[in-house]
């Protein structure tokens, strides 16, 4: 034990590494990203499979915040942290890996309304707690809005579906074609203890423009993509097409359109490009395709085939403000993108249950509780950040409210270790390595057809990008450590199981922490 004196001593500790810390799904990332580094795939996936029941269709979809949050991204680049992911869950797929419920049966019943990514994690995190759940969708096949509003070509629907298709596997029984108008009336018939409602946002957003004439055709960018997956292929073939809006749908609105033969599209966006809420990459691979960003510009009226835009500028607050002028550009057919409205009809009789101005669904945020007992909301249908990784997180953390409730318990998440941030590392200790991309099909080919334009990183790349893992905030037992102490006052226990420090001997100089490459340690006092 150390000494009772002023001087601070080393100790080792566990810290939070930047890319969990991000992870709206609250995945061990960097623990996964270890066993993958050790070829332990199947335990990988496993690791990620406590938090995310779909990586297959993550590593497609997810915007991958933790990759913004990495501490490599200021060394040379970020891990290509989703691409390992979506590695692992094609492997699982290809494998037939499953997941096996070792949870007593608790003869509780849990009804989830939506089949989304916020009502299938809920389901799946449920049913691993021992519940018996049943998902009622409105649709004939599960994944919500990622089935219907994210094209093929960013997510096949076999490795959707497969995904599905193995929760219900597990137990979670789905019942399609069935739209929950009564809530309380279908909780009370089934015998479900508790409710989950994730609805999502399947609404496209009105807008009002005067239309003139015999107008050019106008569309809704969610009926237009839904469409799409319906194969009632809008027409669009020949056509000058343009997109009004800024976000994702709008981008996939428009790379659907260029697909579908359209000989020009542009996108028309009342911002500018730093403030357009679609990802970064998505955009980028939208330019790469060939359309356009006509960027400061809102739609006034439409006459005929001519559509009228106020031109904007950004003001002090960069806000954009109209200045007086205007400009007409041609269409033959515009796509309504302006965002997503939910759709809460059906609760407004539940009693107990509260709204914003939008329709939005408000909820007790340390559990999703609605106003009504037994009842919670998530996914798109609540007031927060609108994405299929942040709907995931939702659902467990919901699913870990209602096991709580259902137990006679308080759930209480545990508690988070302090961060790792790049001041607490010390990476003279790595070497620069560049990250590995994912290769992308040709774009001749990209514009022609629907097949998937991403592709998989192969095991060697995996390789590469899991070593080049800092493992921040947690030893992973360099020795750098005992090789600079200059007392030898550091033993290596074995591996696996850290290090000793005789304090006996230790001069309390704090070389090593100043030397440890991953920021896991640091000096205390008593």
């Amino acid at each position: 034990m150390p000494d009772k004196n002023s001087k601070p001593y080393p100790v080792y500790l566990d810290r939070l590494p930047p890319c969990n810390h991000a992870c709206p799904s609250g995945q061990n990332i960097q623990l996964w990203l270890s066993l993958a580094k050790q070829s332990k795939f199947q335990e990988a996936w496993q690791t990620i499979m406590q938090d995310n029941p779909i990586p297959a269709t993550m590593g497609r979809v997810c915007y991958h915040p933790c990759e913004d949050a990495c501490n490599r991204h200021g060394f040379d680049a970020s891990i290509n942290i989703n691409g390992v992911e979506r590695f692992l869950g094609d492997m699982a797929l290809e494998e037939g890996w499953k997941i096996e419920v070792d949870a007593p049966k608790s003869s509780k019943k849990v009804m989830v309304v939506g089949a989304g990514p916020a009502g299938m994690s809920a389901a799946y995190h449920l049913c691993l707690l021992g519940h018996d759940v049943t998902v009622f969708d409105a649709r004939n096949v599960g994944g919500g809005m990622m089935h219907y509003g994210i094209p093929s070509y960013r997510l096949p629907r076999e490795i959707l579906d497969s995904e599905v298709q193995r929760i219900a596997d597990m137990g979670v029984e789905f019942v399609f074609n069935h739209r929950v108008e009564d809530v309380m009336a279908e909780k009370e018939k089934g015998g479900f203890a508790a409710v989950f409602v994730a609805a999502g946002a399947p609404l496209g957003r009105l807008v009002s423009m005067s239309k003139t004439g015999d107008s050019c055709q106008v569309l809704d960018a969610v009926e237009f993509l839904d469409a799409i997956e319906q194969n009632q292929i809008p027409n669009v073939k020949e056509h000058k097409v343009i997109v009004y809006g800024g976000g994702n749908t709008a981008i996939d609105a428009a790379r659907c359109a260029i697909r579908l033969g359209a000989s020009a599209v542009e996108i028309v966006y009342r911002r500018n490009r730093e403030k357009m809420p679609a990802y970064d990459f998505e955009v980028a691979e939208a330019t790469h395709e060939g359309i356009t960003l006509c960027l400061l510009r809102t739609i006034k009226e439409i006459n005929e085939k001519n559509i009228s835009l106020d031109v904007m500028e950004l003001n002090a607050e960069g806000w954009p403000e109209p200045v007086g002028k205007e400009e007409i550009i041609e269409a033959d057919t515009l796509i309504n993108a302006l965002g997503l409205n939910v759709d809460t009809e059906f609760l407004t009789k539940v009693e107990g249950i509260e709204f914003k101005k939008d329709g939005c669904v408000l909820i007790n945020e340390e559990t999703l509780a609605t106003g009504c007992p037994s009842v919670f909301a998530g996914g798109d249908m609540i007031p927060y950040d609108r994405s299929v990784t942040t709907a995931i997180g939702q659902g467990k953390k919901a699913a870990c409210n209602i096991d709580a409730l259902l137990r006679g318990e308080e759930y209480a998440a545990p508690e988070k270790h302090e961060l790792a941030g790049q001041d607490k590392l010390h990476p003279a200790y790595f070497s620069k390595a560049d990250r590995k991309q994912r290769g992308q099909i040709a774009f001749a080919h990209s514009k022609e057809s629907f097949d998937e334009v991403v592709q998989s990183l192969d095991e060697e790349e995996v390789q590469h990008e899991t070593n080049r893992c800092f493992s921040c905030g947690n030893c992973f037992e360099c020795d750098t450590c005992m090789n600079v102490c200059p007392v030898k006052a550091i033993t290596k226990v074995g591996k696996g199981q850290g290090y000793h420090i005789d304090y006996d001997v230790c001069i309390r100089c704090g070389l090593c922490v100043r030397k440890c490459p991953c920021g896991a340690m640091k000096m205390v006092q008593d």
